[in-house]
């Protein structure tokens, strides 16, 4: 070993790199096994340095470098390395985020995927070789190629495919190396299509960065603006990502991409296994993938091949990491997008407040599509105002009479109420108690089909009671209405209506949520109910009416992003309304039917509503106008949290330049999660930068502070939710 020495990100809740000896063709980007205390662990080289750090006096070597060539690109690690320091989260865990999972724990590069192809001149097996007929008619089935675990799983698979080897009816090759035929040609684009496709094509070929957004209405074509902005750089062999917020949302986007491209496209998402992320993962930093469609995570695979990025729904909030390194993917894609020279398009038929700003300001190009594709048109929104109507298991007779009209016609309806479970509470009538559970500030969600209580929160479950805990009486109610409960009173209600519950209880197993959907694309099922899962993203033609359950959900929030993200799901999912021939209709359910915000989004126009929440932001100083940061703090011990952010929130104050304000620490809007108990320091800045120095000076002192190991801590910059 000689004295060449290497920064190496490490794994663990330290904010820096740390260093070690290494032999002299280690370089950054490799992996390396590496002594940490007691244990070995696997980091990336960050950088070559000349000298130890200061107070350093023993440098351990590396234990294996892993693999002949660096894993990452100096593009990846700038990133990275960009993250690390604008989230002020620990390197080691930034760039342990960044990769499949057997790839963290240092497993070998998958080689790329094999796969048997048929010859065309393969002689005819024996009559008798009933297997290898088998499995050639599924080759020719397949067109010619497949994986083997994508041939029929006859016993003897393994020996049979060699057999046909040997005789010259097949041969080995890669998976990729023959791409499939595209089946769906392109539509004629309208002039705002075009217009948008145009602009995004022309920064594509000019390979500079640009920031586009994509403003939509909903079933405006969105998704046909970003096929004609990915078929050159397809044809030219570059590579694409693009970004979804949920899984849910892949199945129909892949079907769309795949019929469109003959090029390979291939998903990444947390559902996968282990080892198909990663073999996904090596074959785009191969450059063998066209278009990679992922959730989150997928922002940070490596494309050698890069032209374009992707974000759709870019302003749903499931793109921001919910804890851990808190990243936000639509800011990171925009980050990437900067670094690599790409462009990077924001879709949305409701853009966040800070994306709309932006383009105000002309930091994005704001592509406007007004209008429905085709012939289809815009949804009428009304008001229903409960306050003197009967609630059937959450739904109004009017809304049932509406739902009964749309099936009569043959068409589809859609019951929206966003919450899973049968009913939100369980209380008893004679002494008030509520059934909560013992673990979070939060009451437990009835599952009635399973007689079971459940926390949505930390996953505790309790066998339902048959009578009170606190005074045994018989006089047990369930309050309020979740999706369990509003498909059994629609069953009641319209008997042997082909009907699809989609929330996260009922997609659980592997392919229900793709069942569930192919049933609502074709019909098959006629009457929807479902949470923000069915919100966005998805198009059903045959769906008519959309009625929300609970249009009150979220008007009074304690968060100031509440109002923006009710309006967000709202209109999205009055969106799935009238995008085929049909015409549509969505009729929300309130009790507040002169609130402003329900008036606004009656009108259909998110513009209007966005217009009067920025005013709001203006004058409260609050994001886009103002920064944020969140430190978080949790901890068993009920004094624990709240006394360490008391130390933080003086260290702050201490240091804290003009502009800044340091709020003092409070319980978390839910207290206790798990367990835990929950507090927050919030941090409020005019400018970006003195936000960002006062952190740099206050990190520091958190992690020498001897009482934090009481504690689980985190900071969270550009926070999307107080809870």
């Amino acid at each position: 070993m000689s004295d060449h020495l290497v920064s190496v990100a490490v794994p663990v809740p330290m904010p820096q790199a740390f260093c070690y000896r290494a032999p002299r063709d280690c370089l950054p980007g490799h992996r390396v096994k590496v002594g940490f205390g007691r244990r070995t662990l696997v980091g990336v080289v960050v950088e070559v340095v000349k000298k130890p750090p200061p107070g350093v006096s023993t440098i351990k070597p590396v234990k294996a470098v892993l693999g002949d060539a660096p894993l990452l690109t100096d593009s990846a690690m700038d990133l990275l390395n960009w993250c690390a320091r604008y989230y002020h989260h620990p390197v080691g865990e930034v760039y342990a985020a960044a990769l499949p999972a057997s790839l963290r724990q240092g497993q070998v590069l998958p080689e790329p995927e094999r796969a048997w192809r048929l010859l065309d001149d393969a002689p005819s097996p024996a009559a008798n070789a009933s297997r290898q007929h088998v499995l050639l008619d599924a080759l020719r089935a397949a067109g010619g190629m497949a994986t083997a675990d994508a041939l029929p799983a006859i016993a003897g698979r393994a020996a049979v495919l060699r057999s046909l080897l040997e005789r010259g009816m097949v041969e080995r090759c890669e998976a990729a190396a023959t791409p499939p035929v595209a089946t769906t040609p392109a539509p004629t684009l309208n002039a705002e299509q075009h217009a948008a496709a145009q602009a995004i094509g022309q920064a594509v070929a000019a390979g500079d960065f640009a920031a586009f957004l994509l403003d939509g209405v909903t079933g405006s074509g969105k998704t046909e603006v970003y096929c004609a902005a990915l078929q050159s750089l397809v044809a030219a062999g570059q590579q694409a990502l693009v970004l979804a917020p949920e899984i849910g949302l892949i199945p129909q986007l892949i079907t769309r991409l795949r019929q469109r491209f003959a090029a390979r496209v291939e998903t990444l998402h947390s559902g996968q296994t282990n080892a198909e992320r990663a073999r996904v993962w090596a074959d785009a930093r191969r450059g063998d993938i066209s278009i990679l469609v992922g959730t989150r995570s997928a922002v940070f695979t490596p494309l050698p091949k890069l032209a374009l990025i992707v974000v759709d729904e870019s302003h749903d909030t499931a793109y921001k990491q919910g804890d851990g390194f808190r990243y936000n993917a639509r800011d990171v894609a925009l980050r990437r997008g900067q670094l690599m020279g790409v462009p990077v398009v924001l879709g949305s038929a409701t853009p966040s407040l800070e994306s709309l700003h932006n383009a105000q300001q002309g930091r994005y190009t704001h592509l406007r599509l007004r209008q429905r594709a085709g012939a289809a048109q815009l949804p009428k929104i009304d008001l229903l105002d409960t306050t003197n109507l009967q609630l059937f298991d959450g739904l109004s007779e009017p809304i049932i009479s509406a739902i009964e009209q749309v099936l009569k016609q043959g068409a589809q309806a859609l019951v929206f109420i966003n919450r899973r479970g049968y009913a939100p509470t369980v209380l008893c009538s004679s002494c008030d108690w509520v059934a909560s559970c013992g673990r979070c500030s939060a009451h437990m969600t009835l599952h009635r089909q399973r007689r079971e209580l459940r926390c949505h929160h930390c996953g505790r479950t309790a066998r339902a009671p048959a009578q009170c805990p606190d005074c045994g009486s018989d006089d047990l109610g369930a309050a309020g209405a979740g999706t369990q409960r509003v498909e059994a009173q629609l069953r009641k209600r319209f008997p042997g209506i082909g009907m699809a519950r989609i929330d996260r209880d009922s997609t659980r197993r592997s392919g229900a949520l793709e069942a569930a959907l192919a049933d609502a694309a074709s019909g098959k099922a006629q009457l929807l109910v479902g949470t923000q899962m069915l919100a966005k993203g998805h198009d059903f033609a045959g769906l008519a009416l959309v009625a929300v359950a609970d249009g009150d959900q979220g008007l009074f929030g304690a968060d100031f992003r509440a109002p923006e993200h009710m309006a967000q799901t709202i209109l999205q999912v009055a969106g799935r309304a009238g995008r085929g021939a049909r015409a549509g209709r969505v009729v929300i359910q309130t009790s507040h039917p002169e609130h402003p915000l329900l008036q606004r989004l009656a009108s259909g126009d998110y513009g209007r509503f966005a217009s009067a929440a920025l005013d709001e932001r203006r004058e409260a100083a609050f994001p886009p106008y103002g920064f944020q940061a969140l430190l978080r703090a949790e901890s068993v011990d009920a004094q624990a949290a709240p006394a360490f952010l008391k130390r933080a929130h003086d260290a702050a104050r201490a240091i804290a330049a003009a502009g800044i304000e340091v709020w003092a620490p409070n319980p978390a809007p839910m207290e206790r999660k798990a367990g835990r108990w929950r507090w927050q320091l919030q941090i409020e800045a005019k400018q970006r930068g003195p936000l960002h120095a006062l952190l740099g000076e206050l990190l520091p002192q958190l992690y020498a502070d001897p009482q934090a190991r009481r504690v689980r801590w985190s900071v969270d910059i550009d926070p999307q939710s107080m809870i």
